[in-house]
């Protein structure tokens, strides 16, 4: 695998928020997103195999585990390391929805899909059929930056069947009031949260 960085640090976004955390960040993206937060990790990363991974998990005291990137899907020995890691502890999947997600349905892990809205530049590269592949126990993950975003994502919402929850986060990942504002006046029933490391540490590098 290609690895850009693993540490130990908050879990900043999703329905996890808040909790301790080890993360696992895999090199390379297969988008370009306009506001992207962690494009450090487009670059080639260190090689290392799934047992120099686990020892480097191993040093933290952590047992929840977030694999994240980049993409993690563009990695040959993903599923090695979900099944390697799922023996120790809660494991979670991030995505940018462009690739398929079906095989990782089997595994314990929880999956955060992110649906590409137009302010991201990447919509034409959401893999649609995923959508409605995903459990209960999983979320999908929309980074609205403005209206036309906002309206975007209610009208992926209408047009499925979508089990999984839903998570409606400000580009930026701190301000939060015209979503919230919508999200209330609308009444729609998702969840509006910050990005909690942008809150604590600002634009630092990492969670």
């Amino acid at each position: 695998m290609e690895i850009t960085e693993i540490l130990y640090s908050l879990q900043g976004e999703g329905k996890c928020i808040g909790r301790p955390t080890t993360f696992i960040r895999t090199a390379g993206c297969n988008m370009r997103c306009e506001w992207c937060d962690t494009d450090y990790a487009w670059a080639r990363g260190t090689k290392m195999d799934i047992p120099e991974v686990m020892n480097r998990v191993a040093e933290y005291p952590s047992h929840r585990y977030c694999v994240t990137g980049g993409e993690p899907l563009l990695q040959d020995d993903l599923m090695d390391l979900v099944e390697r890691l799922q023996e120790l502890g809660e494991v979670s999947l991030e995505t940018n929805g462009s690739l398929d997600i079906e095989p990782f349905l089997s595994t314990q892990a929880m999956i955060s899909m992110d649906y590409k809205v137009p302010s991201s530049g990447m919509t034409s590269k959401v893999r649609k059929e995923n959508v409605n592949l995903l459990r209960e126990k999983d979320q999908l993950k929309f980074v609205i930056a403005n209206i036309d975003d906002y309206d975007f994502a209610l009208k992926v919402i209408e047009e499925n069947d979508i089990h999984a929850e839903l998570v409606f986060q400000p580009e930026g990942g701190t301000h939060l009031k015209m979503l919230a504002d919508r999200v209330v006046k609308d009444g729609v029933d998702v969840r509006v949260l910050p990005q909690l490391h942008k809150l604590i540490w600002g634009e630092e590098k990492g969670r």
